[in-house]
């Protein structure tokens, strides 16, 4: 299962900036892995920690934007079609079942 996040934050004003960042550092520290400017994913070993790490990702959001999320399974997220550009092969686009880093 994996677990997609998606943002739309402001970057207005310097304060709005830092909110960014400390947002994305948050997600990289939990894990999660961009692959394109602000969609993150990471992988979940089933629904309950894919609803705990939600839960953990709405406790730390900025208060102002828009933050998303969307569970998918290995197989959904193996069926993403590039309709532009050409994949990255590495882990983020793997569907293996492991993945030893």
């Amino acid at each position: 299962m994996r677990l997609m996040i998606f943002f739309d934050l402001p970057t207005l004003t310097a304060s709005d900036r830092r909110n960014y960042r400390q947002f994305r550092k948050m997600l990289i520290n939990e894990g999660f892995l961009m692959i394109q400017e602000s969609v993150y994913v990471r992988v979940a070993m089933n629904r309950k920690s894919a609803d705990f790490l939600v839960k953990r990702v709405a406790q730390l959001c900025p208060k102002s934007g828009i933050v998303q999320s969307l569970m998918i399974t290995e197989n959904q997220y193996a069926s993403i079609e590039f309709l532009a550009g050409n994949p990255i092969e590495d882990v983020r686009n793997s569907d293996a079942k492991v993945v030893v880093i």
